[in-house]
């Protein structure tokens, strides 16, 4: 029983893993097609953060596109926090990652784990955005104002005021885990944050 459960556990990561990396792109579906900004190739990371696993995390209360506001406090002691920060709203990459993780939501259940997704682009271009990729499970925050204020104070935002694409897992005691400040230009394995979330529950 337990090597059939192991053996489905598999096929359901290798599926995403397939999924996320293959050269399919949201991004340039029929839903994003003549709405997707392409700003080409760029530097891989324009930003240097201070912040190291073992660090607590630093604090913070953003407006979400759900109306309220959504502070990293809140999931204190209740669940594991992966924090993904992307770029710019209507840029391709950014446009196939959050669906990705969107389909995933159950290996962050399994993890005890929530995802926040932020952004320096404000509530009203966000919330279009997220809308055309459909009904998303997590917050999607602004940094918008103070521009760039969370992401800076993390280390990740880049000199033309975009944030970095970088994922921070943050345990349920508030302490950095696991940090991947990503090449810009393309998508952070979603096996090796599967991975990463299952040694939290250990």
């Amino acid at each position: 029983m337990l090597r059939t459960r192991k053996i489905s556990l598999l096929f359901v990561i290798v599926f995403f893993v397939l999924l996320l990396s293959s050269g399919a792109s949201y991004g340039i579906s029929e839903q994003f097609k003549g709405k997707i900004y392409a700003p080409g190739s760029l530097k891989p990371v324009d930003s240097s953060t201070e912040l190291k696993p073992g660090m607590k995390a630093p604090v913070f209360t953003l407006p979400s596109t759900g109306g309220e506001k959504i502070s990293l406090a809140k999931f204190r002691d209740k669940k594991n926090v992966v924090i993904s920060f992307v770029p710019a709203a209507w840029t391709p990459v950014c446009s196939d990652q959050w669906p990705g993780y969107n389909i995933a939501k159950h290996i962050f259940e399994k993890n005890n784990a929530i995802l926040i997704g932020i952004t320096v682009d404000n509530i009203p271009t966000l919330f279009a955005w997220t809308r055309e990729m459909g009904e998303l499970w997590f917050p999607v925050l602004s940094d918008f104002w103070p521009h760039g204020a969370v992401s800076k104070e993390y280390g990740v935002l880049r000199s033309d005021g975009t944030a970095e694409r970088a994922l921070f897992i943050v345990d349920k005691k508030g302490i950095i885990r696991y940090i991947d400040v990503h090449d810009i230009n393309t998508r952070p394995s979603l096996d090796v944050l599967v991975k990463e979330l299952e040694k939290l529950e250990k």
